[in-house]
């Protein structure tokens, strides 16, 4: 009853006091009566107890106030990136998309809310960080023998709702064996050097067994990613591993520089015997040039030979001898003139005829003499005449 009520606080002559009850349940049968359309029977009284009609009445009313509320509760949204699975007495019946939707009430059917959008994370050979180490799940064996400390983080979506519900009990314990099982088979296979620094090409071998167990256990999880966050020899070998790796740091450079000198010295001396294979095969064209040259110009010499042969041998002595003679040092002796020979060096005096002048030996050395007196004959001419008679007279 509502405080604004004038009935509210009155009882009897006026008095104010607490409500009656007996006026409360008239005025709410009153109430239900005009709701259902139904009025008081003759037989029953004003202020009388409520009859069995009435009764009947307001249990109906709250009858249909709780089916309809027991209907209401098989309404259910389900998000975007979410999918819905209804159950039928604990059975599958259906999965229901994103949207408003409605379900039998409970207990006929049920439903759950499966997140397909959400990533969720899986972590092999630790828990929360890398420095608390489940060792049974992190210490592994390669192929090699050598044991690994390995933590890896997998990261995986749910595909389908039904076979994520149903077909696994533990879908997160699944997936932590299943990634354990392919990492150890991986890694069994694979040398310890190329685990500790081939990662990315470990985790490229592992996604694809992962996906192909779950698929084999209809888990309806799809993996997306496989990270390795940590990937050592156990502690005890630490130290002597460090020691391994810095060898093999040293064998890479010095690999790297002896490459790097290859690579200075080889296209080097490739340049230098290409150059001298040009050289050669230039000095080879060159040759033939001339000795074809000189064929063809004996061949010429031998038809001029055959119309003048005694013009023709002077002829060529003379140039042979001048082709000597250009690089020689060549000196004139006077052999008739006696004891008192005739020196003359042709070479000084082409050089200082050059620069102008003669040379001081050539001088005169008797400036007494008197100018009257007769020349003497020209030496140089009568050596040169004499000495042209000799050649010829040598000659055959």
């Amino acid at each position: 009853m509502s405080l604004n009520d004038p009935q509210w606080g009155k009882r009897g002559g006026g008095n104010e006091g607490p409500p009656d009850l007996d006026e409360m349940w008239r005025n709410f049968n009153q109430k239900l009566n005009s709701i259902f359309g139904r009025r008081r029977g003759a037989g029953s009284e004003p202020g009388g107890p409520p009859s069995v009609r009435q009764l009947g009445g307001g249990a109906g009313l709250i009858i249909l106030v709780v089916l309809v509320a027991w209907l209401a509760s098989g309404l259910y949204i389900v998000v975007e990136g979410q999918r819905g699975v209804v159950l039928t007495f604990g059975k599958f019946s259906e999965v229901t998309s994103s949207g408003l939707r409605w379900r039998m009430p409970y207990p006929i059917q049920s439903h759950e809310i499966v997140n397909l959008s959400a990533v969720r994370t899986i972590d092999v050979g630790y828990r929360n960080t890398i420095k608390t180490k489940v060792l049974k799940e992190s210490l592994m064996l390669t192929d090699d023998e050598n044991i690994v400390d390995i933590q890896m983080a997998v990261q995986y979506t749910v595909k389908d709702a039904r076979d994520y519900l149903f077909t696994n009990r533990r879908p997160d314990d699944t997936v932590l064996n299943a990634a354990e099982t392919a990492l150890r088979e991986v890694i069994g296979k694979s040398k310890m050097d190329f685990v500790l620094n081939q990662g990315q090409a470990v985790v490229a071998k592992a996604m694809p067994v992962m996906q192909e167990i779950l698929d084999r256990y209809q888990t309806g999880i799809q993996i997306s990613s496989v990270n390795i966050q940590n990937a050592q020899p156990p502690e005890q070998v630490q130290a002597a591993f460090d020691d391994a790796v810095k060898a093999n740091q040293d064998r890479e450079r010095l690999k790297n520089e002896g490459q790097a000198y290859f690579n200075d010295v080889v296209p080097k001396a490739r340049g230098v015997a290409s150059r001298l294979l040009f050289e050669a095969e230039g000095y080879k064209q060159r040759v033939i040039a001339n000795s074809e040259g000189e064929a063809s110009r004996f061949r010429q010499i031998l038809v001029e030979y055959n119309k003048a042969p005694q013009v023709t041998r002077e002829r060529l002595y003379l140039e042979t001898v001048q082709q000597i003679l250009e690089s020689t040092t060549k000196v004139l002796i006077d052999a008739r003139a006696g004891a008192n020979l005739l020196y003359l060096p042709l070479d000084q005096i082409l050089q200082r005829s050059a620069g102008g002048g003669l040379p001081e030996a050539l001088s005169p050395t008797r400036p007494s003499a008197s100018a009257e007196s007769p020349a003497p004959p020209d030496a140089g001419a009568r050596s040169r005449d004499t000495l042209r008679g000799r050649e010829r007279g040598e000659r055959p």
